[in-house]
């Protein structure tokens, strides 16, 4: 049986994994996102240790997934200054094996579409929020990349009244992410998510922004479903505020009979946690299964 390597490349830290095509998680071990410096020499040394047939890397961005762009496999403009330009996929290849290559969010959404709670759709769109909002979307079977790959994190939003002040985004005054995510939450109220679960008015504002961001995906990709992910969704009481405002900033506008059963439309992550360690573990099976071909 084939010994798939996937390795989910975060801003904080790095998940190697070793597991089957089925999608088995066999071994499993994490390290801090360091310099380039200071980690990806001991990550090929373990993945060459594991006798891995192929691996998959999804990895945080932006960095270049268009396979005849010279861009490919690096790290471009990141805020981690170490890993500006930094050339990830060329570090891998001295193993010799199959690499499939893409984004962090990508491969999660590829995990849910392979094996969490979108099997058997083909449109989806996976969001993380977190220390910072990605969305991995899928297009007609196929992970949206065109001129770079999408950074929907950082749509613009509408300010909301009163909240002037509060986007932490280094680029933007007004993006999804410098609102949204648990950075912006930490500097608006004061203290981290976690410590502001009992406090609705942190929620209800928090799934405004939420509801506008994903209302402008189902409007501009059409999914056939969205999944919430990241550590800020570990507050599920947002899961009914978002649904119910996304509803009302849609207006009617949509009748579809996934926008009829919201609550199947919106969802929880459904790989326990590791959507993005299955979808390298399927980016992995497919650079395999190309390479025999």
């Amino acid at each position: 049986m084939a010994r798939i390597g996937a390795l989910e490349a975060g801003g904080t830290k790095m998940v190697l994994s070793v597991g089957t095509p089925e999608g088995e998680v066999l071994e499993r071990e994490e390290i801090p996102t360091q310099g380039p410096q200071d980690c990806v020499d001991r990550m090929v040394e373990w993945f060459g240790s594991h006798n891995v047939d192929a691996l998959g890397i999804g990895a945080f961005g932006p960095t270049g997934v268009n396979p005849s762009s010279s861009s490919y496999g690096k790290i471009l403009e990141t805020p981690k200054t170490a890993w500006r330009h930094f050339d990830f996929l060329s570090a891998f290849k001295p193993l010799g094996i199959p690499i499939g290559y893409d984004t962090d969010v990508n491969v999660a959404c590829l995990g849910e579409v392979t094996y969490g709670s979108c099997k058997g759709l083909d449109t989806v769109v996976y969001l993380t929020v977190g220390t910072g909002i990605g969305a991995g979307v899928m297009v007609s079977g196929q992970l949206l990349h065109g001129m770079l790959h999408p950074e929907a994190g950082h749509i613009l939003l509408e300010i909301q009244p009163g909240d002037e002040g509060n986007c932490v985004c280094p680029y933007h005054d007004r993006c999804f992410e410098g609102l949204a995510a648990g950075p912006s939450i930490e500097h608006r109220w004061g203290k981290k998510g976690f410590e502001l679960a009992d406090r609705p008015e942190v929620w209800d504002l928090e799934s405004t922004y939420l509801a506008e961001g994903i209302s402008t995906y189902v409007l501009c990709y059409s999914p056939q479903r969205i999944v919430l992910g990241g550590g800020v969704m570990k507050q599920t009481q947002l899961f009914p505020l978002v649904r119910k405002k996304v509803l009302e900033n849609l207006n009617g506008y949509l009748v579809t009979p996934e926008l009829a059963d919201i609550d199947s439309y919106i969802v929880e992550a459904g790989c326990k946690g590791d959507q993005g360690v299955l979808g390298c573990i399927e980016l992995g099976r497919r650079a395999l299964e190309a390479a025999r071909a």
